[in-house]
């Protein structure tokens, strides 16, 4: 039986099972299983690979996409560069590192953009938030950090530093952080969401619940407005194209 799974902490949001539940039985893949594995330390991926010897791929999610990096034999140019990994292949000994949030965010990104679209405000640091700087800069869209934890670079802002200067400069607005997620669909980015406009696009990584607050409230300014599930859909595909290779 070839093992197939997600890691992160907590999984109770995940749809990854489902996903690939459905795949394997649309597909008749009688020979696959996708299991959970919600592992409170990342320290346990040793235990975890070392119990399933059948594994043949793992999904990586919060918040481990990039603290797994030093467990991970190989790591792929791109995930090298961003600094995080969402997707495992285990030949044989050996652990291969990919990131495929990449592909996931620009396929689903690209027809949403209009010629104003020329700046973004990322919201949150994390691994998530890697893949989507790497894709902008791919893009050549000029981009500000945001984060609750200000960083020493001059590319982070604080939440309370953005005025109406920078809601009219920047018109594209990325959620990369759980704040809203189920079961926490009262929380919001706390952005100004009186300075929104119809210029704006709002894309929320989140897929749980399918509109969060955050899309909402863009909704209500006639923003554009994109949440993570087409995201999701593309790189588990290509995690599974991965997988096979």
């Amino acid at each position: 039986m070839k093992l197939f799974g997600l890691i992160g902490y907590p999984l109770g949001h995940s749809f990854s099972k489902k996903y690939f539940d459905k795949k394997f039985n649309d597909e008749n893949l009688d020979d696959c299983i996708f299991e959970l594995f919600a592992i409170k330390d990342i320290n346990e991926f040793h235990k975890l690979t070392e119990e399933n010897t059948n594994l043949k791929g793992l999904a990586v999610t919060i918040p481990y996409k990039q603290s797994i990096l030093p467990f991970i034999n190989y790591v792929s140019v791109a995930a090298t560069e961003i600094g995080a990994v969402n997707c495992i292949k285990f030949t044989d000994c050996n652990t291969t590192g990919h990131n495929t949030d990449v592909v996931g965010f620009e396929k689903s990104l690209i027809p949403l953009l209009q010629p104003h679209h020329t700046k973004a405000l990322v919201l949150g640091t994390g691994g998530s938030s890697k893949a989507v700087q790497y894709v902008l800069k791919l893009l050549k869209i000029d981009f500000l950090l945001v984060s609750r934890d200000k960083t020493n670079t001059q590319d982070c802002i604080a939440y309370n530093d953005i005025d109406q200067k920078i809601m009219a400069e920047y018109s594209i607005i990325i959620n990369c952080t759980p704040i809203g997620m189920t079961p926490n669909e009262n929380a919001m980015p706390a952005i100004p969401y009186e300075l929104l406009s119809a210029n704006h696009l709002l894309y929320d990584l989140i897929y749980t619940p399918e509109k969060t607050l955050f899309l909402k409230k863009g909704e209500l300014k006639y923003c554009t407005i994109k949440n993570g599930f087409e995201m999701l859909i593309i790189q588990a595909e290509e995690n599974w194209k991965i997988w096979n290779a």
